[in-house]
């Protein structure tokens, strides 16, 4: 494992910050998750005893294959044991707030002192700097909406649509592993660990950028546009005779709308004067819209496929959760890893977009249970059975 070695003591919760420390463990890293008593709150969210669904796949996506233990920092025991173990490991990554951290003694300067290798990453919702440094943050809020997202994303005079579960925090989880492993590497040369940050706000600036860097040169940006009226007609959904949703989008240059009107048969459309040049294509957008659509609306999806492969053009099916699944493709391309389900089984889940031929981990262990290694780190880290034993009393561990 790439990994294996590095020491990261996850004190976070929810999806971002757990998130990263789950690619480092796929990747092998020993990640030890704290959690308070009452645990991270993923845990419970398929906790309604009505349902019939078992397990939790959203909980065990950012949390296979770490350990687990519980400490009160609330109790100078609990503490003292999560610095004490933030002392001993390579990296320290948290998304509770630096204000808390601080009264509670595990702010940056304070451990980075017992520990000046120590590597402290923080995810924030908003940054931690700036009037609102200290507002809580979801990535629907920072992320989907204050960082320009969601407007962005819904074509204009329509309302704004809300983000799907994880999508800025898993996001945000990437750039900070990528920063983790940053300033990993330039230890290796000083010698002496940092403060890394991130936050969903940035993280959402950036996944805009192409069209940010557009408002900030020029200070104004064409809104997204509906299906029927695009920006550009080829760059466009469509819908077979069948019924099955596509996307295209030509390589740019001319020459792809002329191969693709000739492989849909379609001569005449070239010799329109509404559609001759790309710049009055895009002026008569919504009436090649309505060509295109009796073009495509009058085929089956496997003609139309056939058709578009024979001709190399760029295009994809707009595939439902349920065909992602069962995609031979992104099998291939290492989207999935099978995660023990801790009853001699397994079930997928999705993979860290990253491979390593020759050393992926096609298989990981299971989310630890709340608190299921919390005697086996303390002892790790030097406490006696008497002491875990009082601290398992006095309610500082669990």
């Amino acid at each position: 494992m790439l990994l294996q070695g590095l020491k990261v003591v996850e004190f976070a919760s929810y999806i971002a910050a757990p998130g990263a420390g789950g690619v480092l463990a796929d990747w092998g890293a020993d990640v030890i998750k704290v959690e308070r008593p009452e645990g991270d709150p993923m845990r419970h969210v398929f906790g309604d005893a009505k349902s019939e669904l078992t397990g939790n796949p959203t909980f065990g996506l950012d949390n296979r294959g770490k350990r687990a233990m519980v400490l009160d920092i609330g109790k100078p025991e609990g503490r003292d044991a999560l610095a004490r173990l933030a002392a001993q490991a390579d990296i320290f990554l948290t998304n509770v707030r630096p204000a808390a951290l601080k009264r509670a003694g595990l702010d940056e300067a304070t451990l980075r002192a017992a520990n000046p290798r120590l590597i402290y990453a923080m995810v924030t919702g908003y940054g931690l700097e700036g009037p609102d440094a200290a507002k809580p943050g979801f990535d629907v809020t920072a992320f989907w909406s204050r960082a320009g997202v969601a407007h962005m994303h819904a074509p204009k005079g329509s309302d704004p649509f809300i983000l799907r579960t994880g999508v800025g925090d898993h996001m945000t989880s990437l750039a900070t592993v990528s920063a983790i492993l940053a300033a990993v590497y330039e230890r290796e040369r000083t010698g002496v660990g940092r403060v890394v940050q991130t936050s969903l706000l940035a993280t959402g600036v950036y996944a805009v950028g192409s069209d940010l860097a557009v408002q900030l040169a020029f200070g104004k940006l064409a809104s997204n546009r509906p299906r029927s009226a695009p920006f550009d007609p080829l760059a466009n959904f469509y819908r077979s005779r069948d019924g099955h949703w596509f996307v295209l989008n030509p390589r740019g240059a001319s020459n792809d709308w002329q191969v693709l009107c000739q492989t849909f048969e379609r001569p005449d459309l070239p010799l329109d004067a509404r559609f001759a040049t790309g710049k009055v294509r895009r002026q008569n957008s919504a009436a090649l819209v309505e060509q295109l659509d009796a073009t495509f609306g009058g085929l089956d999806y496997a003609e139309i496929t056939r058709r578009l492969d024979a001709a190399d053009q760029v295009w994809a099916p707009v595939q439902t959760p349920a065909q992602v699944a069962a995609d031979p493709q992104a099998a291939a391309a290492g989207a999935f890893v099978e995660i023990e389900d801790g009853q001699g089984g397994a079930y997928r889940s999705p993979a860290a977009p990253a491979r390593f031929p020759g050393a992926d981990a096609d298989r990981r262990p299971p989310a630890p249970g709340l608190g299921e290694h919390t005697r086996e780190v303390l002892s790790e880290i030097g406490y006696s059975s008497a002491e875990i034993d009082a601290m398992l009393s006095a309610g500082a561990a669990a």
